[in-house]
């Protein structure tokens, strides 16, 4: 339960939940109050100084600016002073009829600025307290520091002086806390806002538990609402809805979610502006036979392993009442759907999913609920987050079934998105052949499963298939590739204004005109070479991600340069198209027919494969290190990115042949 609580207010009603809501967190814990309130004195100075011209000819001289200045300075600073103070003087009546403990602040600067230094490190600028009356500045943080530069003429007004700029501030509190509650919206409110401008900068800056507060619904006997992913940060709010619930005499609701529905809508969106002949290709019905039989079914499984893993952590807490729900949609959007529905009293998210990328500030699910669930929202920190507080259930325990080395090495080229999923769709198919009896995934069983799971032109690419098909594939290959267009070589210059050639459908003369968007990328001769070593069946696919680039970074010329920063991208980004994956596949191919040409047999894998495919799987790899491969291609018996696959093959069987020979 939390202990020390930062509360910043400013007499709005949806501050005066918030301080609700913390006195009755720290009546369950004795947990003590830090009430805050922040002004900007500095930044009415700007504004003085832009009205300055407007004022009476006796206050413009340079002599009466500074004096002007100086006293309008204080007055302001005062003035805000004052009015901070009674912000708290309301705050100070409440927590001492509730019991609870309390600690007046006032910091001085940007507002969402200090607040977020204060919660996250004790750090916001304490003020020197302008002519306050020492017994009462001592009640505040840095409040001993009370100015006295401040003197009143014969008429009570200020006199002007120069002050002592150390004197404006205290330094600052050192304090450290547990949460930041806060209300969703200040007295600026607008009717259109999700939320209030100061919150929604604090949010993102913000590295302890918060506290956003949209309604008055006390925490007592009320519902609790939190939702898992099967990341630790998830559990981490799981933990924290149980204690809160358990202290609150509240029933918990926990939601999982996933959406099935993404991939029908991109299919028939590109389904509806590709042509007759592109949607072949495609094959968008096998595409959404592949999702519906074995992403939409994993997705399910890990609903239900994340809901599993929530009721262990709940058996922790049996006094409260537990109800588990998978929800099927876009996360935020089934997740705000059911708080409408339950009317929860708090609704506990992660700040992040187990999609997190470093560096980013706020998980875009948790995002669009603070922004629109109709409830209070408790926003988990990354604090104390540990990847082993993952609740443990039977099945993390379940071993899958063994893998032939050469099955290993051809799952490995699954992306990384899919490859646990891939990965327990093959098992599953075994075992349902076997009748459930314990087997080897070998190469037969998983050409089987491929067979079954994938669509036909992927079995192709894969090398899955009869000779007739394969011929037939790479027929259809050679005539999609007819129409690129290849011209010039790398080391041409740029032209300023690049042109193409046109030719007169009726006189048959050639003129020249300004290049459009929707001309064809041009390849040179090197950047062609190099795509003839990809396999003619992955070819069309791999010229097509590269002209992808191209055109989306406003290229019209596809250069050997070009091709790099297109593989650089993809690796940056864990995204691997086909000819990513073949080349790889090939590289890890030239070392086990090494291994093979070694005496060691079919099934045999060179100590480094060994090696490679182990530390893959105890660090959680799914994909082929790229980045690694060039440094060891040196070791390679056969240098596949300058050799075609037919010179290649014929080089590895003169290998062979002469390793027997030996």
């Amino acid at each position: 339960m939390y202990r020390e609580i930062f509360v910043p207010v400013d007499n709005s009603s949806p501050s005066d939940w918030a301080v609700d809501r913390a006195i009755e967190l720290c009546r369950k814990s004795d947990g003590r109050i830090t009430g805050n309130h922040v002004y900007a004195a500095r930044l009415h100075d700007v504004r003085f100084r832009q009205l300055e011209t407007g004022l009476p000819a006796r206050f413009q001289t340079p002599d009466e600016i500074k004096k002007q200045r100086k006293i309008h300075d204080k007055l302001i600073e005062k003035g805000l002073q004052l009015i901070a103070d009674s912000f708290l003087d309301q705050l100070g009546k409440r927590c001492e009829a509730a019991g609870v403990r309390l600690t007046r602040q006032l910091l001085e600067g940007i507002n969402y600025e200090e607040i977020v230094n204060e919660v996250n490190r004790g750090a916001g600028r304490l003020p020197g307290l302008i002519g306050f009356d020492p017994d009462r500045a001592a009640g505040y943080d840095g409040g001993d520091k009370a100015r006295s530069d401040v003197k009143l003429g014969e008429n009570g007004r200020l006199i002007a002086e120069d002050e002592d700029s150390a004197a404006r501030l205290a330094g600052s509190s050192g304090r450290q806390y547990d949460l930041l509650a806060i209300g969703a919206h200040g007295l600026g409110r607008q009717p259109y806002s999700q939320l209030g401008g100061v919150v929604s900068r604090v949010l993102r800056g913000i590295e302890k538990d918060l506290l956003l507060v949209r309604d008055e619904r006390p925490f007592a006997g009320g519902r609790f609402l939190v939702g898992v992913d099967g990341s630790s940060y998830g559990y981490r709010a799981m933990r924290l809805a149980l204690e809160l619930a358990q202290a609150f005499g509240g029933s918990l609701f926990v939601c999982s979610a996933f959406d099935v529905e993404y991939h029908h809508v991109v299919f028939h969106n590109i389904k509806d502006v590709l042509s007759y002949q592109a949607s072949k290709v495609f094959k968008f019905e096998e595409q959404e036979e592949l999702h519906n039989n074995i992403i939409d079914k994993g997705l399910l499984k890990l609903c239900q392993a994340n809901l599993k893993r929530a009721e262990v952590m709940a058996q922790e807490f049996p006094g409260v009442p537990l109800t588990t729900q998978i929800l099927i949609g876009k996360p935020f959007q089934v997740i705000m759907q059911w708080a409408e529905e339950l009317k929860p009293s708090l609704l506990v998210l992660a700040r992040h999913g187990a999609h997190r990328i470093e560096g980013t500030e706020l998980g875009s699910q948790a995002e669009n609920l603070l922004r629109l669930a109709p409830c209070n929202v408790l926003l988990a920190g990354t604090g104390g987050v540990r990847p082993e507080d993952i609740p443990w259930i039977e099945e993390d325990g379940v071993a899958g079934l063994p893998w032939a080395p050469e099955a290993e090495v051809r799952i490995l080229r699954v992306p990384p998105f899919a490859q646990g999923i891939a990965r327990r769709a093959v098992e599953e198919y075994v075992l349902e052949q076997t009748q459930g009896e314990p087997a080897t995934v070998t190469n037969k069983w998983l050409d089987e499963a491929i067979r079954k799971l994938l669509p036909t032109h992927m079995q192709l690419i894969m090398g899955i298939g009869t000779a007739e098909e394969i011929a037939l594939a790479e027929v259809k290959a050679q005539d999609q590739m007819k129409g690129t267009k290849v011209q010039g070589h790398d080391s041409d210059p740029q032209p300023l204004i690049p042109d193409v050639e046109v030719r007169c459908p009726v006189t048959g003369a050639i003129s020249r005109r300004p290049r459009v968007a929707t001309d064809p990328v041009v390849w040179t001769e090197e950047a062609w070479a190099r795509l003839q070593l990809v396999p003619l069946i992955a070819r069309p696919l791999a010229r097509n991600t590269v002209e992808r680039f191209a055109r989306g970074h406003d290229i019209w010329r596809v250069t050997t340069r070009v091709m790099d920063e297109n593989k650089q991208a993809m690796i940056a980004a864990d995204e691997f198209d086909v000819d990513t994956m073949m080349v790889m596949f090939q590289e890890l191919r030239a070392k086990q027919i090494r291994a093979e040409a070694e005496g060691g047999g079919r099934d045999a894998l060179s100590p480094e494969m060994r090696a490679f495919i182990e530390e893959a799987k105890a660090q959680g790899v799914t994909r082929c290190p790229i980045r690694d491969i060039d440094a060891q291609m040196g070791k390679c018996p056969v240098d596949l990115k300058t050799m075609k696959p037919e010179e290649a093959k014929a080089a590895m069987e003169r290998l062979l042949a002469e390793q027997a020979g030996d």
